[in-house]
Formats: C-alpha cells, sequence, structure tokens
C-alpha cells in the first residue's frame, strides 16, 4: 500500500493525484493534505480522503476550515510551513507528492528526505533552486525521486533499462504555448487573458503563465540536469505543438526513443506512484489516427523571441545560486503579472536584470541550504522594489 502525503492538493497536480486515488483504493491511502488557502475544496477532500492531518496556510484559514467541518470529521489541522513539514514526515507517509507551486515547496521536500520518504516531484522549483543540497541527500538517504512532470517522466521511461551513461542527449518538448509564432512585437501586446490560454494543457495560473514566457521549459532544462546527471547544453528545447510527444532521448549509439500519449496528467502521476509495476490503464487510449495525433510537427525554438529560455541555460551553466536568483525573480513577476500590475514582456526584463545584479555582486558557487533561502529572499525584494517603479 502507497501511503501518500500531498503537499498541493488542491491544485492543479494536486487534484489529479487524488483521482488517480480514486481508481486505486486497495493500493493508494491517503494521511496527510495541504494547501494554501482553498479550504473549501481540502473540505471536501477530507470527507473524501479521510486524511489524519492537514496542514493549511494560516491561522485564518484553519478557523475556516474547522467551520466546513462536521464533527465526526476527526483530522488534526496544522498550519503554515511547519504544518506542511510535519505532514510530509509522518511516520505513516511513504510517498511525498510533491505537488506545491513555487520555492515553498523546498523545506517540505528535504524534510521528507531526511526522514526518509520517496518523493513523486512535480515541483520544478524544488531541484532548480535547491538541485546542490536535494540530490546529494537523495543520493546520502537512499530514497526515490519520482519525476511527475509529464516531459521528465517520459525521459526517465525511455531510460528504463538502459545501460549506465548511454545517454547522450535529451531532446526536451514543448507546446510553444499561446504565443509560438509571435514576435517581440507582438509580446508587448499580449493580455493576461491570452496568456492564461494555453492550447493543449490545463494548468494553475503561475505555471499557464511560465508556458507562455516559455521560461517554464527553462526551469524543465535544469531540473532535467539535475536529474539526468546530463549538462544543460546536451539538452534541447524542441518546439512539439500537438503535445504527443512528451520528450525524447538520444543514447550513445543514435537511437532515438521517445514517450507518447495524449496530454493528461494523470498518466505520470500514475507511472510515479506504482513504479516499477504497471498498472492498468485509466487515462484515454491512444490512437495514432486521431485528428490530435495523426500529424506531428517538430520546429526549434525561437529563442529571439523567447530569451527566457538562454537565461535558463545560462543560469544553468553557471550554477550556483544563479538559478535560485532566477526563480525567485520569476515567482514575483509572474505574481505582479497575474495581478494585473505588470506587463508580460517586463517578466522577461526584470527576470534579467535580477540575474544580472545577483551574478555580478552576490553569486555564491556551492550554498548551504540557509544561503540559498537568503538569495531567494534577496531576489523577492529586488523585484518588488523594481515593481514600485514600473
Amino acid at each position: 500500500m502507497k501511503r501518500l502525503c500531498i503537499l498541493g492538493s488542491t491544485g492543479s497536480i494536486g487534484t489529479q493525484t487524488l483521482e488517480v486515488v480514486r481508481n486505486f483504493p486497495n493500493e493508494l491511502s491517503v494521511v496527510s493534505l495541504t494547501c494554501g488557502g482553498n479550504v473549501e475544496l481540502l473540505a471536501r477532500q477530507i470527507k473524501e480522503f479521510h486524511p489524519k492531518v492537514v496542514s493549511v496556510g494560516t491561522d485564518e484559514k484553519r478557523k475556516t476550515l474547522l467551520s466546513l467541518l462536521s464533527l465526526d470529521e476527526k483530522v488534526e489541522i496544522l498550519v503554515g510551513d511547519d504544518g506542511n513539514i510535519a505532514c510530509a514526515t509522518m511516520a505513516e507517509v511513504n510517498c511525498v507528492v510533491a505537488a506545491m507551486v513555487g520555492m515553498r515547496g523546498l523545506p517540505s521536500v528535504v524534510k521528507a528526505i531526511e526522514a526518509g520518504k520517496d518523493i513523486a516531484l512535480a515541483n520544478k522549483e524544488t531541484l532548480v533552486s535547491g538541485g546542490s543540497v536535494v540530490m546529494p541527500l537523495v543520493e546520502k538517504k537512499q530514497v526515490r525521486l519520482l519525476p511527475v512532470d509529464s516531459e521528465h517522466s517520459a525521459i526517465w521511461q525511455c531510460l528504463w533499462g538502459q545501460p549506465e551513461g548511454s545517454l547522450s542527449r535529451i531532446l526536451l518538448t514543448a507546446s510553444g504555448g499561446p504565443f509560438r509564432g509571435y514576435s517581440r512585437e507582438m509580446l508587448e501586446k499580449v493580455t493576461l487573458e491570452e496568456a492564461l490560454n494555453h492550447p493543449t494543457w490545463k494548468m494553475g495560473g503561475k505555471i499557464t503563465i511560465d508556458s507562455a514566457s516559455m521560461m517554464n521549459k527553462g526551469l524543465e532544462i535544469i531540473e532535467a540536469s539535475w536529474l539526468f546527471h546530463l549538462p544543460v547544453e546536451k539538452i534541447q528545447v524542441v518546439v512539439h505543438p500537438q503535445s504527443i510527444i512528451h520528450s525524447m532521448i538520444e543514447l550513445s549509439d543514435g537511437s532515438v526513443l521517445g514517450q507518447m500519449g495524449f496530454p493528461n496528467m494523470m498518466m505520470p502521476i500514475q507511472v510515479a506512484l506504482f513504479y516499477p509495476e504497471r498498472t492498468e490503464r485509466i487515462c484515454e487510449t491512444f490512437s495514432p489516427f486521431s485528428e490530435k495525433s495523426c500529424n506531428l510537427t517538430f520546429e526549434p525554438c525561437d529563442r529571439e523571441v523567447f530569451r527566457l529560455v538562454d537565461l535558463a541555460y545560462h543560469a544553468g551553466t553557471v550554477g550556483g545560486t544563479l538559478p535560485v536568483a532566477m526563480n525567485a525573480a520569476n515567482e514575483e513577476i509572474v505574481a505582479g503579472f497575474l495581478a494585473g500590475k505588470v506587463s508580460f514582456t517586463q517578466i522577461e526584463k526584470t527576470v534579467m536584470q535580477v540575474m544580472e545584479t545577483h551574478e555580478k555582486e552576490g553569486l555564491i558557487r556551492n550554498p548551504s541550504l540557509d544561503e540559498i533561502f537568503e538569495v531567494d529572499a534577496w531576489a523577492r525584494r529586488a523585484v518588488s522594489d523594481r515593481m514600485k517603479h514600473i
């Protein structure tokens, strides 16, 4: 029995993980859940899945959640980062689904690894910012780090059974987002509504904007570098608008392998939760003759238009705390865009400015976890200060 803690149970990945649990009640159980603010949905999840412990963002949210639950719901309600960590390190839990958005998921993941829990990782920022700490800890504790992102799951599955050291290149696919084919001038005029209209995937607001700006692919480049022990220059972005092939690998003899299927995040979640076993299908049966899959195309990423991709390659090459500054700046400025405070193109400009400042004045080559959090906080303050003058 896989006994789960789901960090971020009310988000896109969290709710789809619970859908997988619904389909396999005899193999999967829920021990603990966490959420930031959507306590109305969390209350419904508690009533259905009966976790022992949950954690919410604030004391006020805790009071609201209590008001939504009946007296016979025997669940302990914790608060904040300490509550998230407590949920992730419970003795009964043997797998933590890291589905929280952004850097806030890193402390819980680190503590869960220290407690010997396997991690089903859907949180890119954990490795983008904390890879230099997380990966050695995974090795030391001998836990499994199970990729949930569709692209990284595809790479991982293609590598099953391959000889060690045979991976020579990763072909990381991208849909291209809603602005594929746009010019720099066209990006100046895009609206929030247009940026949130992803052509193939249904995701939360932050990751949808990252997909529109192509920063999501930049984050995935760095994540893939950590997961598969490959330098970023060996990871090539391939725009594949149909999102049928979820990524490919090239092996040392020139063989190219890919993993394909209709876009559905429940598939990589299911693969991660049941590894190394294969279970019965719960997603739509794939057909190569479907209108969605019968004409597959590939094109290079336009890095002149989507310059955040090159910034990510640079951050991944330099390493140290530069990816931390990049990620934190992006999180903060994307929040500003979602709140209507800045334009779409201001995302790239701000991330670039913060990265340049950090590389010149504050780069740390081999950071501790505390230093990672300090740089993260510095970058967020830097963006907040810049937004006051935009």
